[in-house]
């Protein structure tokens, strides 16, 4: 189904008029120090590796495709798998890496986890996940919501991947979060 060109050209211009450093606003420097913290505290309970990635638009290729060739939410999983396999959270020793994406323009959550995690953790656990940082971003509260986002992953990665004791995280990506 096609989207109407009201609505896609609305769309457009939402992507175009915002700016690429509103990802920097909308995660400034001291909330992503924060955020680095909490994912270097929660990969110490881990093997996992955790990358928080908030981008601002979709680039014109993908704002194109959006609703004409492929529904909106498609290209944005497109999207977050792109920045899964730029980022390298596929590469990681135990295959545990999970990626938190926020697609500001649209508002838009999504998490890409490695099939090591993903053997132990349904999509419908992800979609729960999502759904709570969805409420926040809505609001426009962030922190709360990525805060919690991070508490529910780490909490399935030491579930399923805890460190043993005496072992060490190598921090395999950085903690830092990236904005796009």
């Amino acid at each position: 189904m096609h989207e109407s060109l009201m609505t896609h050209g609305a769309r457009w211009w939402r992507h175009r008029w915002m700016h690429e450093r509103a990802a920097e606003r909308a995660v400034p420097p001291a909330m992503a120090e924060q955020l680095q913290a909490r994912v270097r505290a929660s990969e110490a309970r881990h093997s996992g590796e955790i990358v928080v990635c908030v981008e601002a638009a979709l680039p014109n290729s993908e704002l194109w495709r959006a609703g004409r060739e492929a529904p909106l939410p498609a290209v944005i999983r497109e999207r977050a798998l792109f920045w899964f396999g730029k980022l390298r959270v596929w590469d990681t020793e135990h295959n545990n890496g999970v990626l938190i994406y926020l697609m500001l323009a649209e508002r838009r959550i999504e998490i890409v986890s490695d099939r090591g995690i993903s053997r132990h953790v349904h999509d419908a656990h992800w979609q729960a996940v999502v759904q709570g940082l969805g409420q926040h971003l809505q609001t426009g509260d962030f922190d709360t919501g990525l805060t919690q986002a991070l508490q529910e992953v780490s909490a399935l990665l030491v579930q399923h991947f805890p460190l043993q004791e005496g072992d060490a995280n190598p921090n395999e990506l950085s903690n830092r979060v990236v904005w796009a």
